[in-house]
């Protein structure tokens, strides 16, 4: 199985890095998949989205992600976000209230919604 070296960054921390198999990301011009040996790209991650890596050793790391570029080359991707949690790390319920809560901002309900699409993404496998 062909693999690539995979960094998950944000702005305050690095949150993931190792070898995988496929990366899925939510971007501004929407979803894309990458495996080793993807042609060079350059993309912009949508606001309040997901990226979704799967190591080599089958593990599936999910985060929300908000904001923020990534760039592939033929062995290595490097998603780098203005902010990210890892869905384990959500709090759902919290974020469960600003998606119901009438005088949240747009920033905050993207970031909600995010949040809530990264831990449900890891529920149903």
């Amino acid at each position: 199985m062909a693999e690539m070296t995979v960094d998950l960054v944000a702005v305050e921390r690095k949150l993931w890095s190792g070898q995988a198999s496929f990366v899925s990301a939510q971007t501004t011009e929407g979803q894309i998949g990458i495996m080793a040996g993807h042609e060079p790209l350059l993309g912009q991650l949508v606001e309040g989205g997901t990226v979704s890596i799967v190591s080599t050793d089958g593990e599936r790391i999910v985060a929300a992600v908000h904001g923020g570029f990534f760039s592939v080359t033929a062995d290595t991707v490097r998603v780098l976000a203005e902010s990210a949690e890892l869905a384990g790390e959500v709090d759902v319920d919290a974020a469960r209230k600003v998606l119901a809560d009438a005088s949240a901002t747009e920033v905050e309900l993207r970031a909600a919604k995010g949040q809530v699409r990264a831990v449900e993404a890891t529920v149903t496998d």
